[in-house]
């Protein structure tokens, strides 16, 4: 566990230097954001998550670990124009990156110490995420006030459990491959990199959507 939030603070850290960068600096934001370029940022993002959830098993530690660090550094490209978007309500950005911050890791913190299983929250979850990736596709063409608040408020609440969900998860991987020898060993580092992963689009889609709440009202 201590692996997945180095990885994840890292991570984090590099996603948030990057997209202030790109987002803070024209000549940058005007390349990605108004050229054909922006839509290879917004998907390759998801062709590494693919990538990595595919091929993670016959992947090297450190090609797991260039890829990961590849990967928030793109997500923090996709992620600048937070600072575009938002460039007239700084605060906003901030008070949705401090409560994303206190909840993640109170959720996380429940997830690793809660003595009940959460394995059947998995399936509700899953649905969740598949609706509201729905929603969003039906909403860039309907552009609905109202289904996008609803769809910002339902995601909190998806990300929310998908983080205390994917925290015990992690923790019982640990626990199960802790005791299978050199293979579980070798698993337990590339894992480790993997459920940063998990939990970095947790956290970075919740901070999006509470920032879609916040941005709202100002």
């Amino acid at each position: 566990m201590n692996s997945v939030y180095t990885y994840l603070s890292g991570g984090l850290a590099i996603a948030g230097a990057t997209a202030f960068a790109f987002g803070n600096t024209p000549a940058l934001a005007q390349a990605v954001h108004g050229t054909p370029l922006k839509w290879v940022v917004m998907f390759a993002p998801l062709a590494l998550i693919f990538y990595m959830s595919f091929r993670i098993q016959k992947m090297s530690l450190a090609a797991a670990q260039f890829t990961y660090w590849f990967f928030t550094a793109l997500m923090g490209v996709s992620l600048s124009y937070v600072f575009i978007r938002y460039a007239n309500q700084p605060m906003a950005v901030v008070q949705a990156f401090m409560i994303t911050a206190v909840a993640f890791m109170s959720l996380s913190l429940y997830g690793y110490t809660t003595k009940k299983s959460l394995s059947g929250w998995g399936s509700f979850l899953l649905m969740g995420l598949v609706g509201l990736i729905l929603a969003s596709i039906v909403n860039m063409f309907l552009q609905s006030g109202g289904l996008a608040f609803a769809i910002s408020v339902i995601g909190v609440l998806v990300f929310a459990g998908l983080t205390a969900y994917d925290t015990q998860r992690i923790k019982e991987e640990y626990l199960y491959f802790a005791t299978a020898g050199a293979e579980g060993a070798a698993w337990l580092a590339k894992g480790a990199v993997m459920g940063a992963l998990g939990l970095f689009l947790n956290f970075v889609n919740m901070f999006q959507m509470i920032l879609s709440l916040i941005g709202m009202d100002e």
